[in-house]
């Protein structure tokens, strides 16, 4: 066994000093700075380098002292494989390991524990009552005592109202595009948001909206009280309820209170009452990988997601393989045909590829074979069933699309069992002659071969679905569903025979019951009869006298359906489901067969109550997720219960945002603001691709929450300024910001003296020694600026002679001498001007000089802008006619000249996209016409004034809003559309 090791606090902060070192070398120096880019030790103190120390190791000690979670040899093991693995920037991370002696011990305690320590703690932090219960215990109290909407705006919640807009109402027209007050939806997405709103006053969403009439949906609506407050509702940042304040077929007005927990910061800032203690990793033995060569995922056109869990979804499926839970298709709005690998140990989601998947679908069947994920079956789009499925490897994520010769009849809502060597699956519904045909039928596929042998139809039990299957070690053993059954069969398929299973003390018939195998018995529970009744009995099934026992009544959990069940080694734990009209659990049980009892699972810190969700046991815990309910509609969430403490934690979800900001330093990208609806954060994170993980920016002296703002990259710092917040109905514009230092994990206020006026919607450039703001919105639009200087921390005025006419939503580009503006739009007091003129401004001589409107693109915002190290180039947005624009232009300042940019084979038009240059390209992506949110885009040559398509292979979901940056290989795309956390890396590596 290997000896205990430890390293002193000078042994880490001298291994943290190599980490930066690595970090600093890769960090981008503007090379416009007039100075050379200073060491890492003229930047970086020792006092900070200790903090930084301290922090993670204090980080581990609370997870043991608060959670019993002490971070192990294990884990940190699977944390450095995770990062060989999935590292974007393969030749970084050899660097660090180089920096670290390539010394497995010490990369497992200085770069594994501290990105290890900080994710789990920070996601079991954001839903722990004991640190956040007192405040919702004051929210509920506040909406009992102020249950109007007139006294929402008098708690101690922050109040702010917003409006949702259909897109393709036609209303558009009298719509501001510039205000972040009014949220624009498409026919999609509208429908899916009111369900969700429905969904938080006790209304049931529309079954899933397939098929749903206009009049069907339309109801939903209506039947949303007005001036009525929500039930109270958690994401990891606040409590929040809400109120529809009016609303039309194409509109909602709604107001939001919201409680703010406090952020994880200041909490382990108030715990921090003496030094952390020193780590020793007894017995620990650990490995270095190799980093593959093809970890980067860098080949040319192609996709690569960012960590994050999954989208919301119901009605998929879920395995567990020894170590990852997978998850994979489902309902989201869409019929799903991606998942996601959920490793525990360390608390990272993993994207599954979509290369080859099957296509889309939900009440599939899914079984783990030991290598690999069979799913088969399940509904599509259109009501008709699939008998098509694919076989997923985890360890090289690939799919192989299974076999459809001699495969059974396309199915939905049957089972699945995994024999060793076959998966047999049986039973389900198929729509046939506009009639749906319950079934009896079945089929044994076998992954070695590739082929199916029908299993037979001789004493089979009776057709049917919404039964359960569980595999004895010799037997499939099936029994109730539909319209409540208490039959079943036993299936043999050495014999290819059936055995009916006694019906003799039976439990009553019964679908959307739970089955388990126990070792020598099934255990089944739950479920609805017939009539519709929810039945909180079950039985015991053993298979060698065919004799059934009944499951105690007393004590059990309440009767439901859509729960999930597991077999725990001795005991069954069931959890979540619902039961009629609109009941939704988060609370279980644990059933011992030995004694025949039940002990309820425990109810502090559980996942919200669902059902339609899945559950896997992973030898040591219960993993749920996804699903739905009627508060919060689908559900990216879920929780993993500890049997041997009963206790829950939360499975990692990243706070989506849109109308945030992005830079990229070289090393790392970091996100910063946005919001959700009318919720405005003051909160960030930083990506680092070498390592693949998130690490969350510090709130302390952070700015504000705000959206609509400024950022640019120094060098040294990120500098945000500006934006907008809600406080009630009103716009408060701001003209305060803050430079954040990620070395040092800490902010810095801009100073207000002499800053331009507050504002939102404007432009920023970093010059290499000031940024310059200009443009913009505050109920006017602007045609001022000011250069903030951040070595002296003070602003001066930008000149207003000959500058631009006022505007807002103008793009910017610097040239090394002169920032250039151009387009955007003004508003007169009774219509918009869509501006296709703009400016170059030289701060050496703080002078304007027009840009030529000669064959210059039609006037525009909502556009991108790239400067190409010669020209501007401008492309999509919409304009005074609310067309979506697939034209742009380029512009050269050293002629002052106009060519347009060829629309052959260009991306369809479209706003509210990004844009960045590669040094060769200009490469736009997503954004919207208020119909779609694309997720495709193109690479624009200059030279040759030719489009070539990004792929959609992977693609991350369409959206808008979102943030890009470019990473000398990689272009990142993160956020968007009302809240998105999840994001993709596209390859265009340099010729």
């Amino acid at each position: 066994m290997a000896q205990p090791r430890q390293l002193s606090l000078a042994d880490r902060i001298f291994y943290q000093h190599a980490i930066e070192e690595v970090y600093w070398r890769h960090r981008i120096w503007p090379q416009e700075s007039p100075n050379a880019k200073p060491s890492l030790d003229e930047v970086m103190r020792e006092a900070e380098l200790q903090k930084k120390v301290e922090d993670y190791l204090r980080n581990s000690e609370a997870l043991e002292d608060y959670w019993q979670q002490p971070v192990i040899a294990e884990q940190l093991q699977r944390e450095i494989d995770r990062m060989a693995q999935h590292t974007r920037q393969p030749e970084v991370l050899r660097e660090l390991f180089e920096a670290l002696g390539n010394d497995p011990f010490v990369i497992a305690e200085c770069l594994a524990r501290p990105a290890l320590s900080e994710r789990l703690l920070t996601n079991l932090y954001a839903h722990d009552e004991r640190f956040h219960g007192e405040l919702k215990r004051r929210a509920e109290a506040e909406l009992q005592g102020h249950s109007s909407v007139e006294q929402m705006k008098r708690s101690s919640g922050g109040y702010s109202e917003i409006e949702w807009v259909r897109s393709d109402s036609g209303n558009l027209a009298s719509t501001d595009t510039r205000d972040v007050g009014v949220v624009k939806m498409t026919d999609r997405e509208w429908k899916e948001n009111i369900q969700k709103l429905a969904a938080g006053f006790g209304y049931a969403k529309i079954d899933k909206g397939r098929p749903s009439s206009a009049t069907m949906f339309n109801d939903v609506l209506a039947a949303i009280p007005a001036h009525v407050l929500s039930t109270l509702q958690e994401d990891e940042g606040y409590y929040y309820a809400r109120a529809l304040l009016q609303k039309t077929q194409d509109c909602v007005k709604l107001a939001t209170v919201a409680w703010r927990k406090e952020p994880l910061q200041s909490w382990r800032a108030r715990a921090e009452t003496q030094g952390p203690r020193l780590i020793t990793a007894t017995g620990a033995y650990y490995t270095l990988p190799l980093i593959s060569s093809e970890a980067s995922g860098c080949t040319n056109d192609t996709w690569t997601p960012t960590d994050s869990a999954p989208q919301p979804r119901d009605s998929h499926t879920a395995v567990w393989t020894g170590s990852e839970m997978i998850i994979w298709g489902g309902y989201a709005g869409i019929l799903l045909n991606d998942g996601g690998r959920y490793n525990p140990s360390i608390d990272t989601w993993t994207a599954t590829s979509t290369t080859h998947a099957p296509i889309g679908r939900e009440l599939h069947t899914a079984v783990w074979t030991g290598t690999e994920m069979i799913v088969w079956g399940g509904k599509s789009a259109t009501g008709s069933e699939y008998r098509t499925g694919g076989r997923y490897n985890p360890a090289t994520d690939k799919w192989t699309l299974t076999s459809i010769t001699n495969a059974p009849v396309a199915r939905e809502s049957h089972t699945a069992v995994w024999t060793g060597s076959e998966m047999i699956v049986w039973g389900g519904q198929h729509f046939s002659n506009f009639t749906y045909v319950n079934l009896q039928t079945g089929g044994r596929y076998n992954p070695g071969t590739n082929s199916w042998t029908a299993t037979s139809t001789i004493n089979a039990p009776a057709p049917r679905y919404h039964h359960t299957a569980v595999w004895s070690g010799s037997e499939m053993i099936v029994w109730g569903g539909s319209y409540g059954l208490n039959t079943g069969g036993r299936y043999n398929p050495s014999s290819n025979s059936w055995t009916a299973v006694s019906t003799v003390n039976a439990p009553t018939g019964r679908e959307g019951h739970t089955a388990v195998w126990a070792g020598s018995r099934m255990i089944v529970w739950g479920g609805f009869d017939g009539g519709g009744n929810t039945s909180n009995t079950g039985g015991r099934y053993n298979p060698a006298t065919d004799k059934w026992a009944a499951t105690s009544i007393t004590n059990a959990p309440a009767g439901r359906s859509g729960h999930t069940a597991v077999w725990a080694g001795n005991q069954m734990i069931i959890w979540g489901g619902t039961t009629p009209p609109s009941n939704y659990f988060d609370i279980g049980g644990r059933y011992n067969p030995g004694t025949n009892t039940w002990t309820a699972t425990s109810s502090n810190n559980t996942p919200t109550a669902r059902n339609g969700h899945t559950a896997i046991w992973t030898g040591t815990y219960m993993i749920i997720w996804g699903g739905d309910n009627l508060n919060e509609g689908l559900l990216s969430s879920g929780g993993k219960y500890d049997l041997k403490t009963d206790s829950w934690t939360p499975t990692s979800t990243p706070s989506g945002r849109s109308g945030h900001t992005a830079v990229w330093t070289g090393a790392e990208m970091i996100i910063w603001g946005g919001g959700v609806n009318s919720a405005f954060f003051n909160t960030g994170g930083r990506y680092t691709p070498s390592t693949d993980s998130w690490t969350a920016t510090s709130v302390t002296n952070a700015p504000a929450g705000r959206s609509s703002h400024t950022a640019v990259w120094t060098g040294s710092e990120m500098i945000v300024w500006g934006g907008i917040y809600f406080e009630g109905s009103n716009f408060i514009f701001l003209n305060t910001g803050g430079r954040y230092n990620p070395s040092t994990d800490s902010w810095t206020a801009t100073t207000i003296i002499n800053a331009p006026t507050a504002r939102d919607s404007h432009a920023a450039v970093w010059t290499g020694k000031e940024m310059i703001v200009w443009g913009g919105y505050n109920s006017n639009d602007l045609n001022t600026g000011g250069r903030y200087n951040p070595a002296t921390d003070l602003w001066r005025a930008t000149r207003t002679a000959n500058a631009p006419s006022a505007r807002s939503g103008p793009t910017a580009v610097w040239t090394g001498t002169e920032m250039i503006v151009w387009g955007g739009v003004y508003y007169d007091g009774s219509r918009y001007f869509y501006l296709n003129t703009g400016g170059r401004y030289n701060p050496g001589t703080n002078i304007w000089t027009a840009s030529s409107t000669v064959n210059a693109p039609i006037g525009r915002e909502a556009h991108t802008a790239i400067w190409s190290g010669s020209e501007m180039i401008v492309w999509g947005g919409i304009d005074a006619f609310l067309n979506y624009s697939n034209a742009g232009g380029r512009y050269s300042p050293s002629t002052n000249s106009w060519t347009a940019t060829s629309t052959t084979n260009a991306p369809t038009g479209r706003y509210i996209h990004t844009a960045i240059w590669t040094g060769s390209e200009m490469i736009v992506w997503g954004g919207t016409d208020d119909s779609i949110n694309f997720n495709n885009g193109g690479r624009y040559n200059p030279t040759t004034n030719a489009w070539v398509a990004t792929t959609t292979a992977n693609a991350p979901t369409g959206r808008f809003g979102h943030t890009a940056v470019w990473t000398g290989d990689q272009m990142i795309v993160w956020g968007g559309s009302y809240g998105l956390n999840t994001g993709g890396k596209y390859c265009a590596p340099p010729p």
